[in-house]
This record gives structure tokens, sequence and C-alpha cells, in this order.
């Protein structure tokens, strides 16, 4: 919850303005402002005051404890011109916080963090656990001094300025080491703790096996990801309570999927009560990996829990993501985060452009021209099968004629893929034109260079009898010149000459351009492959300018009903 405070009438409207955004992110506290801040501080995870900085530092100065438990708290300035990341900028999610605050209100994010600034991963920021001397580290990263990289688990990291050797150290691993006053532990989740409990089984019971296994095995809990069971345990609260209180997903499997499963250890007992002879082994080596410690029971007597410990290995992480049309702000926050997180890119070289100043340094960018579609997708496969954290970009929406398909084709179930979704050519189009696409449509390429003419034409015939909204991608080239006619007198042996046609050319970007005309004025000639035409069904209608499409055919009814 994000608490908002305000102590004037103008920062009362900014407050109203952001808890009328998100009402169910944020908490509006009255009163006296020093209460209000007291009361916020300890009731919210963070806290948008819009009072002068100094005002909140007075504040806020005695309350402070800890920054990994510290809210984060933004600051807002009484003309709403800047929102200051004021505490707790990573750990607290100030930086983050003060973006968006930024973004809604129209305020410029003031974020002073040191690795923010200079483009450096915070080691707070990389979403593993982290332990260690991250202040002495960081420092050595920003100050440019040599920090060595042991990344034993192989983990996919962003890229970090290390170097081979050097006095301070960045360590990856799941497993409990000594650290130095120079050195971090990073603590990816690679351990999977397989779980089997006898009815009633006590969750302290359980609890405390699964912390004795880990620490006797020399690995740490907070590298579990996941505890795993039979599905006939799915609701049994001793284990349900111990992934609660370890802060891990319950994973649950089918007895008869654990029965396939080749355990050391298997036992009757559980044969008969749940119908595989070995639950802790077999739900912690189902997916695969390393057996690090074999099944063992509890300490109680009689034992009522058991567990194995698994090691997976690291897997490659590739997210396909999609740019948008073209214009920085509908770049979604979501493509942002996997752009920044991308230790190599790999894309179209005009895409590669487009974003990036938003790479950290260091990433390494694989570009390559048009026409090198294929080869990009199996390139950004191979990089995230070599470990890589990798980001294959396209424009629009990556599912949507661009690289998902082709790479998710080359891929395997060895790597992990992330979508990350884009608004399409299509849409923006549509958002420029008016609103075209309010009922059932279709999107059709007129390139035949993958598609043989006869199965575009076979579509292009069937939106026509069905009477849906058409937009046409890639409509004409210079190689290209009688596609886009075809189409359209397909489409006009079942609609009236003037149905609204919407032609946008380089949608959102700074040199767009649309016009509405019919599908009988129309001319092919005036179409190039940065355009999106959009046919109009038999209900669209030409309003104000703007091109509709009513989401019901009442207008229809009712204009013939008149006749």
């Amino acid at each position: 919850m994000i608490g908002l405070i305000s102590a004037t009438a103008a920062g009362a409207a900014a407050r109203d303005r952001l808890a009328a955004a998100w009402p169910d992110r944020t908490r509006v506290y009255d009163g006296p402002v020093g209460d209000a801040v007291r009361r916020a501080f300890a009731e919210c995870e963070q806290l948008v005051c819009f009072l002068a900085t100094g005002a909140v530092v007075r504040l806020i100065a005695p309350l402070l404890g800890d920054k990994a438990s510290d809210p984060g708290v933004v600051c807002v300035d009484e003309g709403g011109r800047f929102a200051v990341s004021l505490v707790g900028g990573h750990g607290g999610g100030a930086n983050e916080l003060a973006r968006e605050v930024g973004e809604l209100l129209g305020a410029e994010p003031v974020v002073t963090t040191a690795t923010d600034a200079v483009g450096v991963p915070g080691l707070d920021t990389l979403g593993l656990p982290v332990e260690g001397a991250v202040a002495a580290v960081s420092r050595a990263l920003l100050d440019g001094e040599p920090v060595a990289l042991h990344n034993e688990s192989g983990w996919p990291l962003p890229p970090l300025p290390v170097a081979p050797q050097g006095t301070y150290g960045i360590r990856v691993t799941d497993r409990l080491v000594e650290l130095s006053d120079q050195e971090v532990v990073l603590r990816p989740p690679t351990l999977v703790v397989g779980v089997g409990a006898s009815k009633g089984a006590p969750a302290e019971e359980v609890l405390e096996l699964i912390e004795r296994s880990l620490r006797e095995a020399g690995l740490s809990p907070r590298s579990v990801a996941a505890l795993a069971t039979v599905d006939a345990k799915a609701e049994e609260p001793g284990i349900v309570a111990a992934a609660e209180r370890l802060g891990v997903p319950l994973v649950t499997h089918l007895a008869e999927e654990l029965a396939a499963v080749e355990v050391p250890n298997p036992s009757e007992a559980p044969l008969a009560a749940v119908g595989t002879p070995s639950v802790a082994e077999a739900a912690a080596l189902v997916q695969g990996g390393e057996l690090l410690v074999p099944k063992r029971k509890s300490a109680a007597t009689p034992a009522m829990a058991t567990c194995a410990v698994v090691r997976r290995p690291a897997r490659g992480r590739l997210a396909v993501v999609g740019l948008g049309p073209g214009a920085r702000d509908l770049l979604t926050p979501r493509a942002k985060e996997e752009l920044q997180r991308a230790s190599v890119l790999v894309g179209l070289d005009q895409y590669v452009d487009q974003i990036r100043d938003l790479l950290r340094p260091g990433a390494r960018v694989l570009e390559s021209g048009l026409g090198a579609e294929e080869e990009r997708a199996r390139t950004a496969v191979e990089e995230a099968r070599g470990g890589q954290a990798v980001a294959l970009i396209g424009s629009g929406d990556a599912g949507v004629y661009a690289m998902a398909s082709p790479a998710l084709a080359e891929a395997s179930d060895d790597i992990d893929v992330i979508g990350v979704p884009g608004v399409t050519a299509a849409l923006a189009a549509a958002a420029i034109l008016g609103a075209p696409l309010g009922h059932d449509h279709v999107s059709i390429s007129l390139s035949d260079l993958h598609t043989p003419w006869e199965v575009i034409e076979r579509r292009v015939r069937a939106a026509a009898e069905a009477d849906i909204v058409v937009t046409f991608y890639n409509p004409r080239s210079r190689g290209r010149d009688w596609q886009l006619p075809k189409a359209l007198a397909i489409l006009a042996e079942h609609r009236e000459p003037a149905t609204p046609v919407g032609v946008v050319r380089n949608a959102s970007r700074p040199d767009e351009s649309a016009r509405l005309t019919t599908l009988a004025a129309l001319d092919p000639a005036t179409v190039d492959m940065m355009t999106v035409v959009t046919v109009g069904n038999t209900a669209t209608r030409d309003i104000a300018g703007r091109m509709v499409t009513p989401r019901g055919y009442r207008w229809q009814t009712s204009e013939e009903d008149s006749k």
C-alpha cells in the first residue's frame, strides 16, 4: 500500500489525482501532517508526500531504521514539477515509484541513486537475494575498480562492469560461503525441496527438517525456488505453512507422474498411501536436476516428514520483446525492464537504433539488416542456450508478423522464454483513425514472400464474405504492386464503394500521416510498406472525420428499417 500525505490545497489536488488513478494501491492519510507521516510510515510499503523535501526529511528522520525494511519515500513539490526519490530508492522501490508518479502527474522523476545515474545495475535490483558488503562492492563498481564475478551457478545476469580478477568480488551461488568484507553473494533460485508428510505433520517439524537438511548440506535457504510434493498433499497444513514461512510457492505433481521418476530410495509406505513409491525425492527430481540431499526423515519420533533437495541447472533466458509502433511513450514499462535486464540484444538494425539508449552499459548488441529474421531467431536462441539473458526485439508486438514465431520454432524446453507484448501497428493506426476495430476484425499480410498468394487470396475472400474489418500489413512495395489492388477488388465484391478506408503511414512516429478515404477512392499507388490500410465492414461509418465500427449492428439495422 502507498500512503499519500499532503498539507495544502495544491498538494491535495495532486494527491487526489494519484488516489483516483490508483484506488487499489493507495490510502490517503488526513489530519496533522506529522501524525499522518508517522502512521503511513508504520502501515505502508511506500509513501508519496506532497511536501517540501526538507520537511519530509525532518519528519521521517526519527522513524528510519533499516533500509532493507523502511518504506520507500517519494516527495512531490507543490507545483507538481518534480517527483523526488528520497528514501529507499532500491529496497523500498522509491526510484521506480518516482518514475510512475512522474509519468502520471507529468512531473520530472528525480533519482539520485548512484548506480541508476550511471546505468550500472544496483546489486539489490537484480531480482536475486543479496548478502554481504553491498555498499562496498557497489562503490567499487561505480569507481571503476576491478570487481571479479564468480558465477558458480551460471545464472543469467544483466551486464555488469566486472573483471576476471579483482580485490572486490561478486559470487553467484546457492552454497553457504564465507565472505570477506569486500564481497557480496547473489542467491539464484536453483534449489527445489521435495517434501512428504504424514497427515497432521506439524509445520515446525517440516520446517526444521528442511532447514537442517539445507544447513548440513551447505546450502542457502534463500536459493530455494519451491517446495514440491504429491497432489494428495496439496492442502496438508504443515507443508503449506512451511512453504509460506520460506516465502516460496508449493508445487504439486500427480502421483502417476512421480511414480515414473527413478529415485534411489523408493518405499512401500508412500505407494500404499498416495500411489507413488517416492514423494520427496520424486517431487524434487520430476523436472530434472542433481540430487544433492537424498531422502531424509525428520528427527521426531515417529518421523512425520521427509525431504530431499535437488539443484536444477541454470537456464538461459530469452525475452521476446515487442517495441510498439515506434513512439517511445508506446514502449511498455515491461519492455523497458527486459531491455535493461538483457546482457545480449538481438534485433533488426533500425529497431536497435530506436532503443539503444535504454540498454545497460556493456550489453552486447547483435544486429542485422532486413531479410535475416531466421538468422536472428537462431542467434537469439543459441545465445540463450549459452546461459545469457537475451532480448530479441521486434516492432509492434513481437508475436504479430515479427520475431516470436521464428524464435519459438527454434527454441526447445532447455531455455526460459518470456513474451513481452507490444502495441501493434494495427492498434496504433486504429487509435489514430478513430475506432475502426470496434467489432470483429482481422489482420492480413499481403506479402507473398513466405506465404503463397493463393493462400493470402483465400483469406481475403473469407474476410470479405464474413463482413469483417480488415487491416492489411505489408500492403505494397516497389516489387509487389499488384497485390493490394487485387485484395481491394475482392473486398469490393462484398462492400459498397463508399466503405470507409483508413490509411496510416508511420503510425506514432514523427512523420506520421493519416487519411480517411473510401474503398472506391483509395489509390494503391499512394501506399507503401510503412503504411497500414484498414478497410471497414458494411457497418463502418465516417463520423465527424473519424472511422467508427459499432460494437453491434443496431446502426445498420435501423438504417435498413428506415429505407
